[in-house]
């Protein structure tokens, strides 16, 4: 015989089905996204990777060996290594996703921006990484092997020392006036630079033609030799967000992690729509 069971038990039951659901739900990872500085939120890392991003940059100083993550000197926290805020937590997660950041998800790209000296800080980075490799994308006589995450340095970057090494589990973080010098894809996969330096637009009103115009020829020259393109220093707002977007940015620098977040989902709900 089957029992009554009031209308508050089932409400309560679907609500319980209905968090588990939530809660089991896999973050939609968003290719296009940079969460610029990204130590400075609450919990680095973390919080970028619950809004589906797919590329974070940390700032890190050589002291006394340890790799730590600040903007300043004056920031400078010993518990905050490389180590304990990128490296432990990426390799976790990667154990726990079939061998991605993301289940099934793109490849991530993890930005150390050297703040330091960079030969110096390059060799003691090297040689931190050795428990990561796994986990790491790799150069090895000329071929690339993709893992779940891309390690770029930027910042004070030793190009020479980098690029002299026959086996490495880094890459460079390129500028547009390193594409004069022709750098193969291999050691500057990523192209960045200042916003503020090349055009005059912040999103206010319309952007020039000319200034469209040269955006997209910037986006095509780095896309034909198989680079990706970023810019720091954009304005956080919808409008440049879009224009980046629609000119094919492959990463779209930003602070507002949620901000960017709902607006490239509100993007690819558009896209879908009949």
């Amino acid at each position: 015989m089957f029992q009554r069971v009031s209308s508050c038990a089932w409400l309560s039951w679907l609500l319980l089905l209905v968090g588990a659901c939530w809660g089991n739900a896999e973050i939609v990872p968003l290719k296009a996204t940079h969460a610029h500085n990204d130590y400075y939120h609450p919990r680095p890392l973390l919080d970028a990777l619950e809004q589906g991003f797919c590329s974070v940059e940390a700032d890190v100083f050589l002291v006394d060996g340890k790799l730590l993550v600040a903007h300043s000197r004056g920031e400078i926290d010993p518990s905050k290594t490389l180590q304990a805020l990128y490296l432990d937590p990426l390799r976790s997660r990667v154990e726990k996703n079939e061998g991605r950041v993301y289940r099934r998800g793109p490849e991530f790209t993890l930005l150390v921006d050297f703040k330091s000296v960079g030969p110096a800080t390059f060799i003691a980075l090297r040689e931190q990484l050795k428990p990561y490799r796994e986990m790491l994308t790799s150069f090895h006589d000329g071929v690339v092997a993709n893992r779940a995450v891309q390690l770029v340095i930027s910042g004070n970057r030793p190009i020479e020392l980098i690029d002299d090494s026959d086996s490495r589990y880094v890459f460079v973080d390129g500028r547009l006036a390193d594409l004069e010098t022709d750098p193969l894809p291999l050691l500057m996969p990523l192209i960045s630079d200042r916003w503020t330096s090349h055009f005059r637009w912040r999103g206010e009103g319309q952007m020039s033609v000319a200034e469209q115009e040269k955006l997209d020829a910037i986006v095509k020259r780095c896309h034909d030799r198989q680079q990706r393109i970023r810019f720091w220093a954009t304005p956080d707002s919808p409008a440049v967000w879009g224009r980046l977007h629609d000119a094919g940015v492959d990463l779209i620098n930003t602070d507002d992690l949620s901000g960017l977040a709902g607006f490239l989902q509100g993007k690819a709900t558009q896209a879908a729509s009949p």
